[in-house]
């Protein structure tokens, strides 16, 4: 037993001590409220506590594991979601005027397998309205702009912008977000954090509010690989309820994290290719000290290009991405539009001009999209390539925000459906995360995390935590 305070446990090692019995989920959740308690007001993070279901919950986990019934790894643990998830009984407002009143029913289909697992939720997370935004902040949707625990004057990424801050605050020890085009990944790597987006139909979208029918996916955010693996194991599998997901085995994610990168061949895109700015200096030193990592780990690297660049791959999203949120919300557009925020009602308006041939040939090219980078993947094991090209921005400064969401190596995965994982590969001398992007063979997460555990592991960066207080 070590003195570190409660709320920057790992979810491996409270798992542990909660197998063990030497930690009460009453305890654990007690910590975490007290966390949010002490910090959450100067993020903000939270845009719900359900402080009296997280307790509720959490004397009935003690209950069970005190009788020997215990349900698996979470169990007793806390997290929290993107306030785009439905949690029965609590409200899902997705930063939406639109949305203000509206309860859940029941659980969102990751949840329900979380709650099943013995998790404990703690509450919503914020988000941009219905997931939408170009990183820009307009101040004019419901809920506070969170910003980021390494330096509150700075930009905590989106759209899942409370999750990735909540965890590395240690406001929650995991959580759950989407992401559509980097809205997991973005956040993760503003905030130093693992962001997953698995492979499309890995993980069941039932009950999580649509932001684009064919580009959604759910994912978790932790501090480690090992972390996300033990999520990533409970949420995913087929769900009846959502017709997108395969009836195919999960494997057991974090039995593949112990393999190493010895004789794996790795892909690495060290170029993103015309049309984007080049990545900060700090931010390419970094990929390539971690490439130098990996082969010094055992893995072969080649350094080889994306085969469209990953700003061809942005444009080509914008074509997909409003008009299937502007059928999402097309009656609400005709008759609450003055309800919505800035950025979800330029959304819609593009998106309702659009014509149907340009989506259709957009949709037609994200195939050329899926199998240049098949084509590409076909003689390795992995690619490793930037996530974002800077660091989190100052929130006073929009463009850069703008930058930083618009400007990523991020899309090009969204389209071609290929899992891939951001995770923290050092800090800046201003203490700012950076951050690279692992990208795998589709429903191949566990080479990803074997990778990812594995630079990991070589690394000194999970013993820092950010500096809020």
């Amino acid at each position: 037993m070590t003195d570190e305070p409660l709320w920057s446990l790992t979810v491996a090692e409270a798992s542990r001590r909660v197998g063990l019995g030497a930690l009460s989920p009453v305890d654990l959740v007690e910590a975490f409220l007290e966390r949010i308690a002490a910090v959450d007001a100067r993020m903000p993070s939270y845009v719900l506590v359900d402080a009296e279901g997280a307790r509720a919950a959490a004397g009935i986990a003690a209950a069970e594991l005190a009788a020997g019934r215990r349900r698996g790894p979470l169990h007793g643990l806390p997290f929290a979601v993107k306030d785009n998830y439905d949690v029965a009984g609590l409200p899902t407002v997705a930063n939406s005027r639109l949305r203000l009143g509206h309860v859940a029913t029941r659980d969102a289909g990751p949840v329900a397998r979380l709650k099943a697992a013995g998790a404990i939720c703690l509450g919503k997370l914020s988000t941009w309205e219905y997931g939408t935004g170009n990183g820009g902040e307009y101040g004019d949707t419901v809920f506070p702009t969170t910003r980021n625990p390494w330096d509150l004057a700075r930009f905590a990424g989106g759209s899942s912008i409370g999750a990735g801050a909540a965890v590395a605050a240690g406001t929650a020890l995991f959580a759950l977000g989407s992401d559509t085009t980097g809205s997991v990944r973005l956040p993760a790597a503003a905030c130093g954090v693992v962001g997953v987006k698995a492979t499309p139909g890995r993980v069941s979208r039932h009950g999580l509010l649509p932001n684009c029918w064919s580009l959604d996916i759910p994912g978790p955010f932790t501090w480690t690989v090992e972390d996300a693996a033990i999520v990533l194991a409970a949420i995913a599998g087929h769900d009846p309820a959502d017709p997108v997901t395969e009836e195919m085995p999960v494997p057991d994610y974090p039995r593949f994290l112990a393999g190493g990168v010895a004789g794996l061949r790795i892909a690495a895109v060290t170029d993103p290719g015309p049309g984007f700015p080049g990545p900060d200096a700090a931010m390419a030193a970094a990929l390539h000290a971690g490439l130098d990592v990996l082969r010094g780990l055992g893995a072969t690297i080649v350094e080889t290009r994306l085969p469209v660049p990953a700003e061809e791959c942005f444009k080509l999203s914008r074509f997909i991405g409003p008009p299937e949120s502007a059928s999402i919300h097309e009656a609400e557009y005709r008759t609450d539009a003055a309800l919505m925020g800035t950025a979800l009602r330029d959304k819609m308006h593009g998106g309702t001009l659009q014509r149907a041939a340009d989506y259709i040939a957009a949709q037609r090219q994200r195939r050329v999209v899926a199998d240049g980078i098949d084509g590409l993947l076909a003689g390795f094991d992995a690619l490793v390539t930037f996530g974002t090209f800077r660091v989190a921005p100052r929130l006073d400064r929009q463009d850069e925000m703008v930058a930083f969401t618009v400007e990523t190596a991020m899309t090009p995965f969204n389209l071609s459906g290929h899992p891939s994982l951001v995770q923290c590969t050092g800090f800046t001398p201003e203490g700012l995360p950076l951050a690279w992007q692992v990208v795998g063979h589709r429903f191949d997460e566990a080479t990803i995390l074997r990778v990812a555990a594995a630079y990991e592991a070589a690394t000194p960066w999970r013993k820092e935590r950010a500096p809020v207080r």
